[in-house]
C-alpha cells in the first residue's frame, strides 16, 4: 500500500517511515517527488490541521496522503504550546528558541506541577474522499534543563512517564515504541490490517 506523507519535517517523515517498517506500507514523501505546497495550518485543534492538510496534498498528488499535526500540551499552561508548538517563539523558531521559551515559562513551577503530554493526530484521506483520524498521546512532564541529543523539538526536556530520562536520552528505539505519534500509529495499523482482511 503506497501513502503519501504530508510533512516537510525530515525528523517526521523518518520517525513514521521507522514505526510502519514492516507493515506492507510503503511511504512516499517530499524526498521521493520534490516539494509540496505550504499547507496554512490555521485550526485551533491538531485533528482540524492534520485534516486540512491531507485533503489538499491528497488533492495535490492524487495518493492517498496521511498527515500528522502534534505538539505538546503543558498543564500549568492552560495547555500551551499546543497548536503552536513548533512555532511557540515565533515564526521560524528553533528547536532551542522554542524549548528556552517554555523553560522561561516554567520559572519556579514545581517539579509536582509540570505535568504534561504529547498528542498526536494523523489523517488518512483517500482519493475517493473517506477520511480516517487517528490519535495517540504520550504523558510526562517537563524537565528543568534540556538533556540528551537524540530527537528534535521538545524531546530534550520531556520525561515520558514511568522514566527518568527524557525523550532525547532514552533513544529511538524506545521513543518510537511509547511516543504520541507511536500510539497514533498502531491504530492507524490496526484499522488498515482489518480492511486488508475485510
Amino acid at each position: 500500500m503506497k501513502f503519501f506523507l504530508a510533512t516537510g519535517n525530515l525528523h517526521k517523515i523518518e520517525e513514521m517511515k521507522k514505526i510502519l517498517k514492516g507493515n506492507n506500507i510503503d511511504l512516499i514523501s517530499k524526498l521521493d517527488i520534490g516539494d509540496i505546497p505550504e499547507v496554512v495550518e490555521d485550526s485551533k485543534e491538531f485533528k482540524g490541521n492534520a485534516l486540512k492538510k491531507a485533503r489538499e496534498i491528497c488533492e495535490y498528488t492524487k495518493m492517498p496522503t496521511l498527515a500528522d499535526d502534534s505538539g505538546l500540551v503543558v498543564d500549568v499552561l492552560d495547555g500551551k504550546p499546543g497548536v503552536y508548538s513548533a512555532r511557540f517563539a515565533g515564526e521560524g523558531a528553533t528547536d532551542k528558541e522554542n524549548n528556552k521559551k517554555l523553560l522561561e515559562l516554567l520559572k519556579g513551577v514545581p517539579v509536582e506541577e509540570r505535568s504534561a503530554y504529547f498528542i498526536s493526530s494523523i489523517a488518512l484521506v483517500f482519493t475517493d474522499g473517506r477520511e480516517e483520524i487517528f490519535e495517540g498521546r504520550c504523558y510526562g512532564s517537563i524537565g528543568f534543563e534540556e538533556k540528551g541529543e537524540e530527537g528534535f523539538g521538545y524531546d530534550p526536556l520531556f520525561i515520558p512517564k514511568g522514566y527518568e530520562r527524557t525523550f532525547a536520552q532514552i533513544g529511538a528505539e524506545i521513543k518510537n515504541e511509547i511516543s504520541h505519534r507511536a500510539n497514533a500509529l498502531v491504530e492507524l495499523k490496526e484499522f488498515l490490517r482489518k480492511g486488508l482482511d475485510d
